[in-house]
């Protein structure tokens, strides 16, 4: 095994497109880290869209819910709470919330999970910075969502040579199965909510509008922020 980097943040997002949860270990099963995005809330009128979902396009103050287990331990079976940016707390399947999102907006669990494409995303602090100077923006990992953050040391897009290759993590094995192609979420700033499109733009126009790498589940296991990032040969 050749060590290729190392986990230096771990996020789960128990609401879809709502703020995301850090983590210093979680398990990983075949979908997902436990509790990642198993609720979302769906747009009026949207429900038989190929993609209902509401998110931060539409909403960029989403950013601003913080979702959180009440029983931390037991994420799987825990309820969902909701801090809203008023600094309240509502049950994520509470109408009031739902409400407070908009008309018509409805919530769902998805046990599998809501994901838009794979259940696993991995980005490079590597990446980050090179993005960052190709759109002449301060830029954090925050904006891209993912749920494993990997300091892979140099310079680049490293993780682009890991898609078809399976990365061993903690007691996780996980396959990288393609890279993330991005959309204006990642023009949204999600502490300010300010747009800057010059972030999309240089994605499109220097990395044909993918950032970052999608993957699947190999092998269950937990990982852990510290643990080394391993390339199976």
């Amino acid at each position: 095994m050749t060590v290729v980097g190392r986990v230096v943040a771990l996020w789960r997002y128990p609401v879809k497109s709502m703020a995301a949860e850090a983590l210093d270990g979680v398990e990983v099963s075949w979908n997902g880290l436990t509790g990642d995005r198993r609720w979302a809330f769906i747009r009026d009128g949207q429900a038989r869209n190929g993609f209902p979902w509401l998110t931060i396009r539409e909403l960029p103050e989403l950013c601003h819910y913080r979702p959180f287990f009440a029983e931390p331990d037991r994420p799987d079976a825990s309820a969902v709470l909701v801090r809203t940016p008023r600094g309240g707390e509502l049950d994520v399947a509470d109408p009031a919330l739902a409400a407070e999102l908009g008309p018509g907006v409805r919530v769902i669990k998805q046990n599998r999970g809501v994901f838009d494409t794979m259940p696993l995303s991995l980005l490079t602090t590597q990446t980050v910075a090179g993005l960052g100077k190709l759109a002449g923006a301060d830029l954090t990992a925050g904006r891209f969502r993912p749920n494993f953050l990997v300091d892979a040391g140099g310079r680049g897009f490293p993780e682009d040579a890991w898609v078809g290759r399976i990365l061993r993590i903690g007691g996780l094995r996980l396959r990288v199965d393609k890279r993330d192609k991005r959309c204006v979420v990642t023009t949204i700033d999600p502490v300010t909510l300010r747009r800057n499109p010059d972030v999309l733009r240089a994605i499109a126009r220097d990395r044909e509008a993918h950032l970052g790498v999608y993957g699947s589940t190999v092998e269950p296991g937990r990982v852990a922020v510290g643990d080394p990032v391993e390339l199976d040969p």
